[in-house]
């Protein structure tokens, strides 16, 4: 039987690149995710493995040492990662985020000094946006930078930052009133800094401390933790782009590209929790004969599978988009949107098939259980999707009266 969520179009370098990332996910990452899960221990192998293959440079150029990919490439490989363990993939991405960043936005020399040693997984990336009262609404972030000199003085408290330990570079939003008159519209005064650090928890370097890990229900393995600032000085070089008053768009672009991903990760999850249903249904027998005989389990697997490939065409859409060099705002949240609200639908229907024993740590649908709905918030929660996409269709369809 042909898997379902094939995307037609590929190039042989490609299929080549996705074959041996989906190979690499069934020796070395399925069969460990769940009890690595469990324990909440950090995937150390399987991330060194993920960057022998090369994964932590694809979509950086050529010429910085990556493999100079497509988001397209990407996004079919975080598919294909998400459908082993959505840790993993959430791993790679906040660091691809900070490498797509520096691409599109750095400095030549912020390029030259990060990029080869981030597509060799040497230096491992984070971004930084929410904080604690925060919530959805960016512009009312109220960490500061101050120029004093040379350098700026960070002040203030960051939330979720994945990989807040394991990185040793950080992408952090801060305001930055500097040359930005009083009145100026909160986006507008928004720069991002490139904050260098070790690896780890407690004070990292002067004036910055990550605290230990946040206990979550699901998306183990990765850390998730805060960021405090408290002087932490960071040299004027390492603005982004090298201008204050940039970071709010700068991150804006990063978090469409993000939005693709996630929509990535909801597709691999869904994918395979509908594995794991439809195996379980033609296991499990009732009334005589195997589950999957009865009709109301044939109606939940055929849902299933067409959620499944909505949600990935939509996917590749986006992705195909983005690089085009089209505006893809819409596109990317519609993906989002519905990719994540399929997954999240689509692991229920296969827990349900499962029955009692999905309630079991057992079965790896438990997992898989507990992991989706990280996909309803993450990159911005289905009600900011829906804004997004609701004001861009009033831009397309403006009605002339």
């Amino acid at each position: 039987m042909a898997r379902l969520a094939q995307t037609a179009g590929l190039t042989d370098i490609q299929q080549e690149i996705l074959s041996t990332v989906r190979g690499f996910v069934d020796k070395e990452i399925l069969p460990v995710a769940t009890e690595l899960e469990h324990r909440d221990e950090y995937p150390q192998q399987i991330v060194d493995g993920l960057k022998e293959l090369g994964l932590f440079g694809l979509m950086i150029p050529e010429e910085y040492g990556g493999l100079g990919e497509s988001l397209l490439t990407y996004a079919l490989c975080v598919e294909e990662i998400a459908r082993g363990w959505m840790s993993v993939s959430g791993i790679i991405n906040t660091h691809f985020i900070v490498a797509y960043m520096l691409k599109q936005h750095g400095t030549q020399e912020q390029k030259d000094h990060f990029l080869p040693k981030m597509a060799a997984g040497d230096i491992r990336g984070a971004f930084s946006m929410s904080e604690p009262a925060l919530g959805s609404d960016v512009s009312a972030i109220t960490s500061k930078a101050v120029r004093d000199g040379e350098e700026y003085v960070l002040n203030g408290q960051k939330m979720w930052l994945t990989n807040g330990g394991t990185s040793n570079l950080v992408a952090v939003l801060v305001r930055s009133d500097e040359g930005h008159p009083e009145g100026t519209a909160p986006h507008k005064s928004m720069t991002t800094f490139l904050v260098e650090k070790e690896p780890g928890f407690g004070e990292v370097r002067p004036g910055l401390t990550i605290p230990g890990k946040i206990d979550k229900m699901g998306y183990k393995g990765v850390d998730t933790t805060e960021l405090i600032m408290d002087g932490l000085r960071v040299p004027a070089d390492r603005v982004l782009g090298g201008v204050t008053g940039r970071g709010f768009y700068q991150m804006m672009d990063g978090v469409e590209v993000g939005r693709v991903n996630v929509a990535a990760r909801g597709c691999g999850v869904a994918q395979r929790a509908f594995e794991l249903g439809v195996q379980y249904a033609q296991q499990r027998h009732t009334f005589g004969k195997p589950i999957a005989q009865h009709q109301a389990i044939q109606f939940k697997l055929a849902e299933m599978a067409t959620k499944v490939e909505a949600a990935h065409a939509m996917m590749v859409n986006a992705a195909r988009k983005k690089d085009s060099g089209e505006r893809n705002d819409l596109e990317a949240g519609m993906a989002k949107y519905l990719a994540s609200e399929y997954c999240k639908e689509v692991v229920e229907d296969a827990f349900r098939i499962h029955g009692g024993y999905g309630f079991s740590k057992e079965y790896e649908i438990e997992r898989l259980y507990r992991e989706a709905p990280m996909l309803l918030i993450g990159e911005g929660t289905a009600e900011i999707q829906k804004m997004i996409i609701g004001r861009r269709l009033l831009e397309e369809y403006r009605f002339q009266g």
